[in-house]
């Protein structure tokens, strides 16, 4: 504003004349006694934009056979030519944005599956990590005691001997600590995760009926364990529901 500028001349004369009475001032054993005007104010000074966080980034690729040591065997479902890795960014329970997830997937459900995660990302939805079963050795237990995002395991289904939805690559347990595999009886096989089977809760990550996180893959046609009869397994989606 034009007024301003006589005042700010005014004040630092004011400044020169006090620094001049005063002499160096004790905190400054380097100043000459001259004084150098200000370039600006800090009423003039724009504020410091805070940077925003990175857009949601995905790449889809060919898997090859020694990424997946653990998770794959011969005799598995579906060839390793039948899998992609998708690379991809996600929300972390640090409220940063991660850019190194990544999930093991069929195919044919890669492209759906970027979609979904595009929108958990957008919608700021919390990923404690994201990484390949592989990183322990294929152990599911493991993976889920580290509060592990996966897909793609070459196993059975939990109690049953016949293979998973995720040894094809077509489900996905997404915060398995959150939302944990919760018996008929009400066993949470993994002690941290135990509170969690109170589903009132409202902690970061935990997945409710009917929210963002459910309908993002409804969307895709994927259903959720959250809504089986007796055992309820609160972080698992896949395509055929089960």
């Amino acid at each position: 504003m034009p007024a301003r500028t006589p005042l700010r001349a005014a004040a630092f004369t004011l400044v020169l004349a006090a620094t001049t009475a005063c002499g160096q001032g004790d905190g400054d054993p380097e100043s000459t006694g001259t004084a150098t005007p200000p370039t600006s104010s800090p009423t003039d000074a724009s504020p410091t934009a805070s940077a925003s966080p990175p857009a949601f980034a995905s790449r889809v690729r060919r898997v090859e056979r020694d990424e997946l040591p653990h998770s794959w065997r011969p005799g598995c479902p579906v060839p390793v030519s039948g899998l992609r890795m998708i690379e991809m960014t996600y929300w972390g329970m640090d409220d940063k944005a991660h850019p190194n997830g990544k999930l093991v997937v069929n195919a044919s459900a890669a492209d759906d599956l970027v979609g979904v995660f595009r929108k958990l990302y957008d919608d700021r939805y919390p990923i404690k990590r994201m990484e390949p079963v592989d990183v322990y050795r294929g152990d599911d237990f493991d993976s889920i005691e580290a509060n592990n995002t996966s897909a793609f395991n070459c196993r059975n289904a939990t109690g049953s001997g016949n293979w998973s939805q995720h040894a094809y690559g077509l489900a996905v347990d997404i915060n398995p600590c959150e939302n944990p595999y919760v018996t008929a009886a009400g066993r949470v096989a993994h002690d941290d995760c135990v509170k969690f089977r109170d589903r009132d809760r409202d902690d970061p990550g935990v997945i409710h009926a009917g929210d963002n996180v459910v309908r993002a893959f409804r969307s895709i046609g994927w259903g959720w364990g959250g809504t089986w009869s007796g055992t309820k397994d609160y972080q698992h989606f896949s395509s055929s529901g089960r």
